[in-house]
């Protein structure tokens, strides 16, 4: 099974960005440890800052791979595109955030990514990653 961890904007930042909300860690000590937890899948990893980057990883990998878990931060409120490209492409999306979003401002309660993704996860931290992984396991 082949998966990619897709994260947008600023998440190149955890472990020194707002630690109160998204915790000390970094992305990719975490990174780290799913590999190590889940060695029956190949778990590739992109981040980038740029929307129009997001969606070329998307297209790119959108036919492909058996999973994608998308993490596009504040993209998910206001790219039209973003929602657009998970539309097009075949391979099964979860959304996932790292925080509540239907805890923080009302601005982050709108997704134009959930409409069309398989699956949503929100609020429980970077386990939230793990909690994707595991529904992808579980439904292949």
């Amino acid at each position: 099974m082949k998966v990619i961890i897709i994260n947008g904007p600023n998440l190149n930042l955890l472990g020194k960005r707002e630690p109160e909300v998204y915790g000390n860690e970094t992305f990719e000590e975490y990174l780290n440890y799913l590999i190590s937890k889940f060695p029956s899948i190949e778990l590739d990893y992109y981040q980038s800052n740029v929307e129009g980057e997001l969606i070329n990883k998307l297209q790119e990998v959108g036919f492909s791979y058996n999973g994608i878990i998308l993490n596009a931060a504040a993209y998910t409120h206001t790219s039209i595109g973003i929602g657009d490209a998970v539309k097009a492409i075949t391979t099964p999306v979860i959304e996932v955030h790292i925080s509540n979003t239907f805890a923080r401002e009302e601005f982050r309660h709108q997704s134009f990514i959930s409409p069309n993704a398989k699956g949503v996860i929100l609020g429980f931290g970077l386990k939230s990653y793990e909690l994707a992984l595991q529904s992808f396991l579980l439904n292949n």
